[in-house]
C-alpha cells in the first residue's frame, strides 16, 4: 500500500531503497565556522555559506554512494528540539542539559502561546533538493517530543502544550508541502519514554498529518518499545524509522508477536559504535529482517542520526548499507 502510495506521489524506488534518519558530521569548517559566529567573529552570512558548503557535500557524498532517499544533513541545526524552539515565538532558552555522552543543549521554556513564525526548513529542503535529482525528506521534529524536552510554564498542562505545537508544526508540513516535498519525516524519539502518554503522542501526530499529500515517515529510537508496541502502529504515518541494531535485533520477537503492518526504515547499523560492519554481517541482519517483514516494505538506514561519527565514519557506514541492498536486490 505505502508503495503505491509513493507512486501515487510520483517518486519510484528500488527494494530495500536506502536513506539516512537524518543527521550527518558537521565538517570541521563548519564546526569553526559556528565556533566563530557564537563568538560574534564571523557574521551570520558567512555562517550561512559554510552551512550551504555543507549541505552540498553531503548531498553530493550521498549520491556519490547511491542512497536512493536523500537528507540534508541538519548542517544549519545544533539540537533538535532547540532549533525549532529558536525560530517560534513562546519560546525562551533556558540552560544547558544534557542529552548524552558529553552533549548538552539549551532545554526550551515555553513561557507563552506558541506560534508558526512562517517556513522555517523550508529553505533549506528547497536548497538540497535542488541540487539532486533524487527525492530529499523534509526533517521535522513532532509535538510531542518538542513539549517533552521542553519546559511548560504557558499551558496548563502536556497534553495542551503538545496539541497547540502539533497544529504549529502543522503549517510547517504544509509549507513543506507546498514547495514539493513528497517525503518528510517527523522525528520523536521521546515517545517510547512514558507509554501512558502514547495515546497523545498519536493525538498530536495526527493533528499534524491528518489528510495531507505527503508519504509520512516518524523516527524513533533506543526505548523500551515492549510497552508501546502494538499500539504504536496507530501512528498516522506511513512508516517508522527504528533503532534495530544496537538493541541485538530484539524488535523482531515483538513484530513475530504481533504482526507489523507498515513500512520500516530498519537500522542496520548501529550509529553509536565506531566500528565499521562489514557488509555481510548488515546483509545478514536485514535477511533476518525479511523473515518476519515483507520486503515490499523494508527500508535500509542507519540505527539513528550519524552526527556523532566522524565525516569518514559516517560515509563508511552508509556505504556499507548501499552494498547490502544492492546485495539482497540481486
Amino acid at each position: 500500500m505505502s508503495r503505491e502510495k509513493l507512486q501515487k506521489l510520483g517518486i519510484e524506488l528500488p527494494l530495500f531503497p536506502t536513506t539516512s534518519v537524518g543527521s550527518f558530521p558537521k565538517p570541521d569548517y563548519l564546526v569553526t565556522a559556528r565556533s566563530e559566529f557564537a563568538k560574534r567573529k564571523i557574521s551570520r552570512d558567512q555562517l550561512r555559506q559554510s552551512e550551504r558548503r555543507a549541505t552540498e557535500f553531503w548531498i553530493r557524498k550521498q549520491e556519490e554512494l547511491g542512497v536512493d532517499v536523500l537528507v540534508d544533513g541538519e548542517m544549519y541545526r545544533g539540537d533538535m528540539v532547540a532549533y525549532f524552539a529558536e525560530h517560534m515565538p513562546g519560546f525562551e532558552e533556558g540552560g544547558l542539559v544534557r542529552s548524552y555522552g558529553n552533549r548538552y543543549y539549551h532545554k526550551p521554556i515555553i513561557i507563552s502561546e506558541v506560534q508558526w513564525p512562517g517556513p522555517i526548513t523550508v529553505e533549506w529542503w528547497e536548497y538540497a533538493q535542488g541540487l539532486t535529482r533524487k527525492p530529499v525528506k523534509g526533517m521535522l521534529t513532532g509535538a510531542y517530543t518538542v513539549m517533552d524536552w521542553s519546559f511548560n510554564e504557558a499551558y496548563a498542562d502536556r497534553r495542551a502544550a503538545c496539541l497547540a505545537l502539533a497544529g504549529e508544526i502543522r503549517k510547517e508540513v504544509e509549507a513543506l508541502i507546498q514547495a514539493g516535498a513528497k517525503i518528510i519525516q517527523i522525528d520523536e524519539p521521546a515517545v517510547s519514554v512514558r507509554p501512558e502518554e502514547l495515546p497523545l503522542a498519536i493525538e498530536a501526530m495526527r493533528v499534524t498529518t491528518d489528510g495531507l499529500p505527503a508519504y509520512f515517515i516518524t523516527h524513533i529510537c533506543y526505548g523500551a518499545f515492549e510497552y508501546i508496541y502494538p499500539g504504536m502502529l496507530e501512528f498516522p504515518v506511513d512508516n517508522f524509522d527504528l533503532e534495530m541494531s544496537n538493541s541485538g535485533l530484539d524488535m523482531l520477537a515483538l513484530f513475530r508477536q504481533h504482526p507489523y503492518s507498515k513500512d520500516i526504515s530498519f537500522g542496520a547499523v548501529d550509529v553509536h559504535n565506531h566500528a565499521i560492519e562489514a557488509e555481510p554481517v548488515v546483509e545478514e541482519r536485514l535477511r533476518k529482517a525479511l523473515e518476519v517483514l515483507p520486503k515490499e516494505s523494508l527500508w535500509v538506514d542507519p540505527d539513528c542520526g550519524l552526527k556523532t561519527r566522524s565525516v569518514e565514519e559516517a560515509a563508511q557506514k552508509m556505504k556499507v548499507l548501499v552494498d547490502a541492498a544492492r546485495a539482497l536486490r540481486n
